[in-house]
């Protein structure tokens, strides 16, 4: 009987250190680090062509504004427009209900999804 307890802790201590030391968990751990540190040090550089000046049409310069801004501006404005009017649809937050300014821009259409909402802006700048 002693040869059988001596046989089973001689078992325990070797499962205990392979839950210890799994290869796994140090080979995460060494590229987590190495891919924080990269990230770190590269940053990210703004698109030359979002960041020229565009300038809107008539119809959309009745939302944003008439002064040449680049494209993120311009999105980022009618976005506090859709918001500060409450137009973003209540169940679908992915539809955009027009307004009679914004339906002009949207080409008639009383309802718009947001991803077609930038390509049908995109032909009001120049």
């Amino acid at each position: 009987m002693a040869a059988k307890k001596s046989k089973k802790s001689a078992k325990r201590p070797a499962s205990k250190s392979a839950a210890k030391k799994s290869p796994m968990k140090k080979s995460t751990a060494k590229r987590g680090g190495a891919a924080k540190a990269k990230k770190a040090t590269t940053k990210r550089k703004p698109n030359a062509a979002f960041m020229k000046p565009m300038t809107p049409s008539a119809t959309l310069a009745g939302v944003v504004g008439s002064n040449p801004m680049p494209r993120t501006e311009v999105t980022s404005k009618l976005w506090g427009y859709i918001k500060k009017n409450g137009l973003q649809d209540k169940t679908n937050k992915r539809m955009i209900n027009a307004d009679d300014k914004l339906r002009e821009v949207f080409g008639g259409k009383k309802q718009v999804s947001m991803f077609e909402m930038t390509k049908l802006v995109a032909k009001h700048l120049k």
